[in-house]
């Protein structure tokens, strides 16, 4: 039987491993697309990211122009710069697409995000979920002997440390809207 023999300090590579080692690192991304308002363009958006493998971190629409028939999809997603160039190039080629803007490098912007908890909570455990709630501004919007429903709006990073104090409390379940986005100034 031969033994492999490791040097110390000398580096193994997994053969399942086919990152890149001198690769850029992925960051993480906002971009805001403007699309008509027509059936099917939501599934050939998300079609451009699950053909090329590309996750979605966080993905809203809405319908932004009424008379125009517009919406816009801020879509949070993750990559390498020339990753992101890419989703952005391949975006702007298809069809319906007006607009697509990535609001991480064009400047400042407003991110928020909407979130509902569901905590379950009595005696010490209550009274704590009441105060931490005040703390991060969450409102109560429903409530019964058992449980409370807190809504909460703010950045991302806020919502999740708000679930992260819950969950020892209690937390039954959550529902997030994921990120809206508008750059900032003029």
């Amino acid at each position: 039987m031969a033994a492999l023999n490791i040097q110390q300090g000398a580096t193994s590579h997994s053969a399942y491993d086919l990152r890149d080692p001198n690769s850029q690192i992925e960051e993480s991304h906002t971009l805001a697309v403007l699309v008509d308002n027509e059936a099917g363009v939501l599934a050939r958006v998300i079609g451009l990211f699950s053909g090329r493998g590309y996750n979605i971190d966080s993905l809203t629409v809405a319908e932004v122009d009424h008379s125009g028939h517009r919406s816009r999809i801020t879509i949070v997603t993750r990559g390498t710069p020339s990753v992101i160039e890419q989703i952005k190039a391949q975006l702007g080629r298809i069809v319906p697409v007006h607009e697509v803007h990535d609001l991480t490098v064009e400047g400042r912007s407003v991110e928020r995000e909407l979130g509902l908890f569901k905590v379950r909570g009595q005696g010490e455990k209550r009274v704590e979920a009441l105060r931490i709630a005040e703390i991060f501004r969450a409102n109560v919007v429903d409530l019964t002997l058992e449980s409370f429903v807190f809504e909460m709006t703010g950045t991302s990073e806020k919502l999740d440390a708000f679930a992260d104090l819950m969950r020892p409390l209690g937390l039954i379940d959550l529902a997030r809207t994921g990120v809206a986005a508008l750059s900032r100034g003029a």
